[in-house]
């Protein structure tokens, strides 16, 4: 592809672009550092402006920023200036690359009810059950061993990868991405303590995911015994999540590997939950909040938050007692001193 077309297909977020070659061609994307001769790379911002003197990559995607424009060009590389490098990377990569998808079809080794209704360009894969009451929108793509249970409604265009299930009358949106192995819509766990033991109350709600959701791999998504498990539009669920059930989430937030929500977990909008962030039953999360990796929350955090630590605390505390970890060693040896020297005194 040549780089005129790159910046014409992309023309909407550029705020500028050089090159010395009208005629260059751009064969493909790749990371500064890695990039070769003909590839299409991106600096995020001046921190990371020495890479362009060590860069191989014949054009680079680059915040507003004159200096790193005229580094870039006294190198001779191409140049696409942004407001927002990373945004407009993501967008080249789709020009170059677009993930596997079989043509609309049913495989013969797909067992499909005659209840279930699909509508038009549906692909089922080999092996891949879909039970009564079904219902598939347009275009939806369901790759091999996935099993879809009674009930279940599933948005247009959304794809369910190989080996993923759903469980009865959960309700799929438009544009959703179910990676392999996830489960949504699972029975939570729900158990009563009797005097003879844990009796089981049934899990007879469902899962609701909001257009645009996508869930990773191994991730799981649990129904709860009433009412229903919630995941806002556009969410975004990493590889080995766990959401309990009657879990509320909001629109826009990202929940990162190995997050856990425990039952009823309420949060808001464009929430972060960094990598193992384990939330306790029925806490509430405030709109923009955001815990980083290994944060343990206990109770309800404000809106706007920024916290860390087990249990949570604001992040600019849990930073300096971070730093003050280390010299406990130091400080129980003076404070130890300090005593002996009291001790003497009297």
């Amino acid at each position: 592809m040549k780089f005129r077309e790159i910046v014409e297909q992309l023309a909407d977020t550029i705020v500028t672009f050089q090159t010395l070659d009208e005629d260059l061609e751009v064969s493909g994307i790749a990371s500064v550092e890695d990039a070769e001769p003909g590839t299409l790379a991106f600096i995020e911002g001046e921190k990371f402006a020495h890479q362009i003197e060590s860069t191989q990559a014949s054009a680079l995607i680059l915040p507003n920023d004159e200096t790193l424009q005229n580094q870039a060009r006294e190198r001779g590389i191409a140049t696409i200036s942004t407001q927002r490098p990373r945004e407009l990377f993501a967008r080249a990569i789709a020009l170059f690359y677009q993930p596997f998808r079989p043509e609309p079809g049913i495989d013969p080794k797909a067992s499909i009810d005659p209840s279930a209704r699909l509508g038009q360009g549906v692909y089922v894969g080999a092996n891949a059950v879909v039970h009564g009451g079904v219902e598939l929108g347009d275009l939806v793509c369901v790759h091999a061993n996935v099993v879809i249970y009674p009930g279940v409604k599933i948005g247009d265009r959304t794809v369910l990868h190989a080996n993923s299930t759903v469980h009865e009358r959960a309700q799929i949106g438009a544009d959703c991405t179910i990676h392999s192995g996830a489960v949504i819509g699972a029975e939570g766990f729900g158990f009563v303590p009797t005097a003879s033991g844990l009796t089981r109350m049934e899990q007879s709600g469902y899962v609701l995911l909001e257009d645009g959701v996508e869930v990773g791999c191994n991730s799981t998504i649990d129904r709860p015994s009433v009412g229903t498990t919630y995941i806002g539009k556009n969410t975004k669920i990493d590889n080995l999540v766990q959401i309990g059930h009657g879990c509320h989430i909001g629109s826009n937030c990202a929940l990162c590997a190995q997050v856990g929500l425990a039952g009823g977990v309420t949060l808001g909008n464009n929430i972060t939950l960094a990598g193992q962030v384990g939330v306790a039953n029925r806490a509430k999360i405030g709109d923009g909040a955001i815990a980083s990796a290994k944060t343990g929350i206990h109770q309800d955090i404000e809106p706007g938050a920024v916290v860390s630590g087990f249990p949570a605390i604001a992040n600019s505390l849990w930073l300096r007692s971070a730093a003050l970890y280390k010299r406990l060693p130091e400080i129980h040896q003076t404070l130890r001193q300090i005593q002996h020297r009291l001790n003497d005194r009297s």
